[in-house]
């Protein structure tokens, strides 16, 4: 049997990301989002999140490329000059393993979000984190520390087998490679450590922003056994700090494209959000509730 999460990211980005998850899941199989609780359209994102029960929401921690939740001055090894969180996520790296301080500044800003996240209201699904920050050592043993308190069972781990993407389209090569492997494979030993939830294989790195309903429905064709995750970028359209190499409205019409759904309804398939499926190796049995048929 094979379970499967259908993750939207970037909740809270913006209105066009909002109206494309609240799509998603009511008329496609979109079974989950991850919320920027600091995006300049997170309370948008949760009020939506409260309208969709069966909608199971996380948090999509940004420590790279956004605004902290923190006042920038209690974040200051970590933001520019204009109080945004700094892009240069190899220096930010060295710099949280060089300095004391920084991680201690780095330390709270995870805090003040998963704590911005329970003060929302919301039921905390699962935690990843923007540009998939969580596989610095650093980011991710804070993240193992600080989330339980919070609530925290379930994290995405990026390992994206090959050998289903070649089955897709033939020649292709996973995002998550020999350089990428280590860490993914760091962090999964950490995750059993702490007794968190890690589905075995996720897909998305190699076509981000470009997940085409033939890919999609592919991918759902060819999942291994096990707790699978596809995550995407949906969006009505382009908007404000988008990407212009994302085709946003295309994932979006691949969450809901009729051949995307037929796939879906394998027998042996069920969908959920993480919350649905308490153990890996129990993917075969999703919380009714929250299991979509389609």
């Amino acid at each position: 049997m094979k379970g499967l999460i259908v993750t939207a990211d970037d909740f809270g980005a913006a209105r066009e990301v909002n109206d494309a998850v609240e799509i998603g899941h009511r008329r496609g199989i979109l079974t989950a989002a991850s919320l920027m609780i600091g995006a300049p359209a997170a309370a948008d994102a949760i009020a939506r999140a409260r309208r969709l029960p069966t909608l199971r929401v996380g948090l999509h921690l940004v420590l790279v490329e956004g605004r902290p939740v923190l006042p920038p001055a209690a974040v200051s090894r970590l933001v520019r000059e204009d109080g945004w969180l700094r892009c240069d996520m190899a220096r930010v790296g060295a710099l949280i393993a060089a300095s004391r301080e920084a991680r201690r500044q780095l330390a709270a800003e995870i805090t003040a979000q998963f704590a911005a996240f329970r003060d929302a209201g919301l039921t905390l699904d699962h935690c990843n984190a923007h540009k998939h920050f969580h596989l610095h050592p650093l980011v991710a043993r804070l993240l193992c520390e600080i989330g339980p308190r919070f609530g925290l069972r379930a994290v995405r781990l990026p390992l994206e087998p090959a050998r289903v993407l070649r089955r897709v389209e033939p020649g292709t090569r996973s995002a998550s490679g020999p350089l990428l492997k280590p860490w993914v494979l760091a962090l999964r030993r950490r995750l059993r450590a702490r007794g968190l939830l890690a589905p075995d294989q996720v897909f998305g790195l190699r076509w981000s922003g470009q997940m085409t309903r033939s890919r999609l429905r592919a991918l759902i064709r060819f999942l291994p056994a096990g707790l699978s995750e596809i995550y995407l970028h949906p969006a009505c359209g382009p908007y404000a700090g988008g990407s212009p190499a994302y085709g946003y409205r295309e994932e979006l019409e691949a969450l809901g494209a009729p051949e995307v759904i037929a796939a879906c309804r394998d027998p042996a398939l069920r969908l959920g959000g993480f919350a649905d499926f308490p153990m890996a190796h129990a993917a075969c049995e999703p919380a009714a509730a929250s299991a979509r048929a389609h």
